[in-house]
């Protein structure tokens, strides 16, 4: 477990520090591979800490979040949203297998609210109306992850918050599509501090219920 401990440290230290790469004048593959590097490093914390299939498919979220996150800089918004699709799908079956149990109406109430208001907020925050219903359909697999993640057995205070951070920073992206006034230093702070934060919480959470300490 030590190996993992210092793994997770080395994804924080690479996702916090990628702000700074913000103020450098680096080539675009370094910057790139540095945005990348965070979520990447959570992937192989959480394959260090696999000890069977669901630690397996939280490596292959978090894997499909930072394949995510190079493609959207080398190949743009659609070819890293599908690819954040694929990790929220993967979510969505790695929770489903970890229901929680006896969830009470306040629970499933909770989760369709988080499943409709997604998608419809994600719908309406475009300012070109052409691609929005595009934006909502992947916001539902955002949301159905965001649900699910609520529903299930892990720890809410990580997980549940953690996606709750991812789809408040895609919404955060949304919002300031077509809007060149939020294009500053503060939204990409919210936007990549809500999204990474969000990761490393799930990342966490998940690993550490599957992975439950002995002493």
């Amino acid at each position: 477990m030590k190996v993992a401990r210092l793994v997770l440290i080395a994804a924080l230290v690479a996702g916090v520090s990628y702000i700074g790469s913000w103020f450098l004048d680096l080539p675009p593959g370094a910057s790139t591979a540095w945005k990348g590097a965070g979520v990447a490093l959570l992937a192989v914390y959480a394959a260090v800490s696999a000890r069977g299939r669901d630690g397996w498919l939280l490596a292959a979220v978090l894997a499909f979040g930072a394949l995510g996150d190079v493609l959207l800089e080398t190949h743009g918004l659609v070819t890293g949203a599908f690819a954040f699709l694929a990790g929220h799908l993967t979510a969505i079956a790695l929770y489903l297998r970890n229901r929680r149990p006896g969830p009470t109406a306040r629970d499933w109430a909770a989760g369709l609210a988080l499943l409709v208001a997604i998608p419809a907020i994600a719908y309406l925050l475009p300012v070109g109306r052409d691609g929005a219903g595009l934006i909502a359909i992947y916001a539902g697999g955002l949301a159905a992850m965001t649900a699910a993640a609520w529903l299930s057995r892990f720890p809410r205070t990580l997980v549940a918050l953690g996606a709750v951070m991812f789809a408040v920073s895609d919404l955060l992206i949304f919002l300031r599509t077509g809007r060149h006034a939020l294009d500053g230093f503060p939204m990409g702070l919210a936007v990549w501090g809500l999204y990474f934060g969000g990761q490393a919480l799930i990342a966490v959470g998940v690993a550490r219920t599957l992975t439950p300490r002995t002493s």
